[in-house]
């Protein structure tokens, strides 16, 4: 089993943390003042597709450090 060193692991938590702040972002938007608006509407539509974006980026960043050892 290889030893992870904490800095590249480092790496992922902006990724991580713009993940939670969508989430949070998403409940907020989510209440019913804004459930007139289109807008708000579309970017809870494309809220999911962001979301799997940051996973893919988060693989290949992982990937890239695993094939770096």
């Amino acid at each position: 089993m290889k030893n992870h060193s904490p800095k590249k692991e480092l790496i992922l938590l902006p990724v991580l943390f713009v993940a939670i702040l969508l989430c949070v972002a998403g409940h907020f938007l989510l209440q019913p003042n804004y459930q007139e608006s289109h807008t708000v509407e579309y970017l809870l539509a494309a809220l999911p597709f962001a979301l799997f974006a940051l996973v893919i980026i988060a693989f290949k960043v992982a990937s890239k450090s695993e094939n770096d050892d």
